[in-house]
């Protein structure tokens, strides 16, 4: 018969400082004489949410120590867990010695040990230890372990200390280390090596990184990477930090390498900071020393590079933004000092109600700056200021037809410089007014969706009156979905739509009750007369634009698809977009296609036809494949390949990665880069979470 007994009479000595009290669970359970408890068989104790099993335990309460004899198995209140034959303890479980003992940390890291001293409930000594996260099978060597003369783990920082250590590879010593420090698989930060990376590449050749970070506090570190291989010496460092109201962020390098005759570096910055409750500081650094050191390095694959600061305040009824911006052209066909390098924009906008509708005023600015010493497009700077005003009114008609009214204004004053064909100040004032008008209609309602057809149309009209300013920020304008109906189709300030106009379409949506969504939109634009300031490929020149077609569809399942196409009245294609996806907890897989047809106005003297993926397939709980690539369908050629392949179990992870980079340029040679990346699951520095166990086979 099982006896419950509450240790009162036990613990007498230490319930000053015990948090507690402890709860002894035993089969039997007696006191020899004043001073000796003995509790035997399936015993179980709690104590200040640590459990310690065994089969027989003696309290002597004149030596106020505790002896166990096993199987013992101890779990303290943070996960560690201890198992033992035989101990010798205090009634706290914090100082006493355990004998042919294993200490397992965060159910993955086990150390067996001929013997665990534990002291002041912090530290534990194990006297020649075996460590390792890998299963062991029928006797058979373990996948790796480390083997130690003595192991010192402190709870408290959560490190683990190894002398005369050996690592070892299925029982064969790989490397021998007189002293090691590990982190524990409990520690989230620590200061230390990383996972090092193999790679090899045609261009830098075959070489290491090894990382190692450091801890600068609890709101700071630094990665700092040595990268060396036959053809480079590189550094890479990577800064974090925290503040209270906002974050920075620096990643950086710097490298001699046999690629380039000069030292070559990158630095990228950013940082966003709460300055007050609805104002926010932000900026973007990016610089380079040569247009080809980010792409033959892999940092990044971009064609021109902005820097920006930009400072922000939004309120429910206002909006405050200033943004000064620098960029830097990688492009083989491009020159900085034209491009214009430097753009700043400033911009107010107030909202309040008015004669029942919605009043919108405020003031802008804008200025573009180039260095070069040209003339006209290679060397024009331009500056903008100006201020706006509209209204706008809902209205609600019989028979569920809803619209709205617009009336609008601006007025800019601009000045030019090193540019003959514009005066140096000139204004300009630009009136709008514009309606529109739609008409949803539920065509179905089933138990299973809900049908509806919005027709819309949309008229207005607008003049200007002064001067045209040169066009800075509307070279690329083009018809969707989103500026269908829209007052204006260009993207900035400089261009605007004049004369009569109007916009008609429809669009058709179906919302399933089970989360599925369908939607499809068409429409067109149909002008007074033509508008020269559109690119032949933008669909909106002439008088009519080509008619627009768009799409998307979402599913519970996690497919979704959107896409986009601009058919001319012959339905020959000016341009078309698509994007496919498919999301599921062992899937993802995204594809995407775009065609634009050439245009010279828009410095594109080829057809664009290109076609990118993106996937990855959990293929079970070890395997894990992705890949990715782009295809250039115009010059029947592909641009960029990748595949990686993870393996995984209970106590190792690989990575191997292999990426082909098929284009070329002035500055660009065609590559391979290979990748290969090993890491220990059980320890910090390693993988937090570990994989599937191999299991046994007999």
């Amino acid at each position: 018969m099982r006896a419950l007994l509450t240790c009162l009479f036990l613990l007498l000595p230490v319930t000053a400082t015990a948090q507690g009290v402890a709860t002894l669970v035993a089969d039997n359970v007696s006191v020899e004489g004043n001073s000796r408890l003995i509790a035997q068989g399936n015993i179980e104790v709690f104590y200040d949410d640590t459990r310690l099993s065994a089969r027989r335990i003696v309290y002597d309460q004149t030596g106020d120590q505790l002896t166990i004899d096993g199987p013992i198995f101890i779990q303290t209140a943070d996960g560690e867990i201890l198992t033992a034959n035989r101990a010798t303890l205090d009634p706290q479980l914090e100082n006493g010695m355990l004998r042919g003992a294993r200490l397992v940390l965060d159910q993955q890291l086990q150390l067996a040990a001929n013997q665990i001293d534990r002291v002041d409930g912090r530290y534990s000594q194990l006297t020649r230890v075996v460590a390792s996260s890998c299963a062991v099978c029928n006797g058979r060597p373990a996948l790796w372990d480390i083997r130690a003369e003595r192991v010192v783990h402190d709870q408290d920082a959560q490190q683990l200390y190894f002398d005369n250590a050996t690592f070892r590879v299925r029982g064969v010593p790989v490397l021998w280390l007189p002293y090691a420090r590990l982190p524990d698989p409990t520690l989230e930060r620590a200061t230390g090596l990383l996972i090092p990376d193999f790679r090899n590449s045609d261009l830098l050749g075959l070489g290491i990184k090894l990382p190692y970070f450091i801890t600068l506090g609890d709101h700071r570190d630094l990665t700092l990477t040595p990268y060396l291989s036959s053809e480079t010496t590189t550094l890479e460092a990577s800064y974090r930090q925290a503040f209270l109201s906002g974050d920075l962020n620096i990643d950086a390098a710097y490298s001699r390498d046999t690629l380039n005759t000069d030292r070559r570096s990158y630095l990228f910055a950013d940082g966003e900071f709460k300055l007050s409750a609805n104002t926010v500081l932000s900026f973007d650094i990016k610089t380079v020393s040569d247009k080809a050191y980010l792409t033959e390095y892999g940092y990044a694959d971009l064609d021109r590079l902005e820097s920006s600061v930009t400072l922000e305040t939004i309120t429910d009824d206002s909006l405050f933004r200033a943004r000064f911006s620098f960029f830097e052209t990688l492009r083989d066909d491009e020159v900085n000092a034209t491009l214009p390098p430097i753009v700043a924009d400033l911009r107010y906008e107030k909202r309040d109600t008015f004669a029942g509708g919605r009043l919108t005023y405020g003031l802008s600015g804008d200025a573009v700056f180039r260095t070069g010493d040209g003339t006209g497009d290679d060397g024009r700077d331009v500056a903008r200021a100006g201020a706006f005003g509209s209204w706008t009114r809902d209205l609600t008609l019989p028979a569920g037809v809803i619209g709205d009214i617009t009336a609008a204004i601006r007025a800019d004053q601009y000045f030019v410089r090193d540019d003959p064909a514009y005066e140096t100040s000139f204004n300009r004032i630009v009136p709008t007014i514009g309606a529109s008008f739609s008409w949803p209609v539920i065509t179905g309602n089933t138990d299973s969706a809900v049908h509806t057809v919005t027709p819309k149309l949309a008229v207005a009209w607008s003049d200007v009156l002064g001067t045209t300013p040169p066009n800075e920020d509307s070279t690329r304008a083009e018809l969707d979905q989103a500026n269908l109906f829209d007052l204006s189709r260009f993207p900035g300030d400089d261009r605007v739509e004049i004369g009569p106009r109007a916009a008609l379409g429809a669009t058709y949506a179906r919302q399933g009750t089970t989360g599925s969504f369908t939607s499809l939109t068409f429409g067109r634009v149909l002008r007074a007369e033509a508008d020269d300031a559109f690119s032949p490929s933008s669909g909106l020149d002439g008088k009519s634009s080509d008619w627009l077609i768009a799409g998307q569809v979402t599913s519970p399942q996690g497919v979704h698809f959107d896409g986009r196409v601009l058919l001319n009245d012959d339905l020959e294609t000016t341009r078309g977009a698509g994007r496919v996806g498919w999301r599921t907890d062992d899937v993802t897989l995204n594809a995407a296609y775009i065609w634009q047809e050439a245009d010279l106005t828009e410095s594109r003297p080829d057809t664009v036809s290109e076609w990118t993926l993106d996937t990855a397939v959990q293929l079970n709980d070890a395997f894990k494949i992705s890949a990715d690539a782009r295809y250039d369908i115009a010059n029947d050629s592909p641009a960029t390949a990748g595949l990686g392949v993870e393996w995984r179990n209970e106590c190792v992870t690989v990575d191997l990665s292999v990426s082909r980079r098929f284009t070329s340029s002035d500055t660009i040679e065609p590559s391979t880069d290979y990748g290969l990346s090993i890491s220990l699951n059980g320890f910090s520095a390693g993988r937090s979470v570990a994989g599937p166990s191999a299991g046994c086979q007999n």
